[in-house]
């Protein structure tokens, strides 16, 4: 009977290991997977418009019906620094973080220099050691690594994009520059804060996934690469809308969203009826894979766990 006490009480103690990633890179340390949903703000400009609402549906279909939407900042064309800048008495992200009650603050800085990261993920670590900043790298506006668009001096955005010419070499190598800027930047904000609070969400390279899926013909519904942009900037249609979501989704509950329903904005979309479930399929697993395989996401990619410095 003793043996059988001792034996029992080992395997108490093991219990926690199943409930948290073992293994790590870049010296980070596993954690615990997440349970419970996240108090998230989302400060973002029309790339990222539609991303509440779908986050919110997601994250109730993946069992984190417990998540809310503390308050959102949507300004067009904005930076992070733009919603930073908003005058304090209006500013309700301040104030959500101020309040220590966000677990998860999304931005979506569209070039660099944007001083907005830093200074929103001092002011959120400072009332809640625990909240984490989420940044979109994103796919590039008019399908060109051109920052003068957003930054001084202004140029004047092009006549015509033919968003159907791109091939995913060409897109890769464009995109690379924007990628690596972010992830410089970002990794040098985390050594200045002490830990990693700043994770990246890349749907960049996730749009980049599609569109060669898209070219290749194996994206169920989509015959063209037009079929997701909405216009020549690219601002997304439905099936893009919703493979941005599931990004933010697998980065803010580090789970796969492979397997969740068709989300309404895809089931009510242009998307043939027929090809709407294989393609929502198709653009789970370009989430989870663009999530799980980026080195900031806070996801081991071998192992799918899960890391912290």
């Amino acid at each position: 009977m003793k043996v059988l006490i001792k034996i029992l009480f080992a395997a108490a103690l093991l219990v926690p290991a199943f409930h948290a990633f073992a293994g790590a890179t870049d010296g980070g340390a596993a954690a615990a997977l997440l349970t419970q949903g996240q108090r998230i703000f989302l400060c973002g400009h029309s790339f990222h418009f539609q991303v509440p609402g779908l986050l919110q549906e997601m994250a109730k279909a993946g069992g984190f019906t417990d998540q809310v939407i503390v308050g959102k900042s949507m300004i067009g064309g904005s930076k992070s620094l733009t919603h930073w800048m908003v005058e304090d008495e209006k500013n309700e992200a301040k104030k959500a973080l101020q309040a220590g009650g966000v677990d998860v603050l999304t931005l979506t800085p569209i070039y660099l220099p944007d001083d907005g990261i830093e200074k929103f993920a001092q002011l959120g670590a400072e009332h809640n050691p625990n909240m984490r900043v989420t940044v979109q790298e994103f796919w590039l506006p008019y399908d060109e690594y051109e920052p003068r668009y957003y930054n001084a001096p202004r140029i004047p955005a092009p006549a015509k994009v033919d968003h159907n010419a791109a091939t995913g070499p060409a897109l890769r190598a464009m995109h690379q520059r924007y990628f690596d800027e972010m992830d410089e930047l970002i990794r040098a904000e985390n050594k200045k804060l002490g830990k990693q609070i700043l994770f990246v969400v890349p749907c960049g390279q996730a749009v980049i996934a599609l569109r060669e899926k898209i070219i290749a013909g194996e994206a169920p519904g989509l015959k063209t690469q037009e079929d997701i942009f909405a216009d020549k900037l690219g601002h997304p249609k439905p099936p893009l809308w919703v493979l941005v979501a599931y990004c933010h989704y697998a980065t803010i509950y580090r789970k796969s969203p492979v397997g969740l329903p068709v989300p309404a904005m895809l089931a009510q979309s242009k998307v043939p009826a027929e090809a709407r479930e294989k393609l929502n399929r198709l653009l789970q697993e370009i989430a989870w894979d663009a999530v799980s395989h980026h080195p900031l996401s806070g996801i081991i990619a071998d192992t799918h766990a899960v890391k912290t410095p």
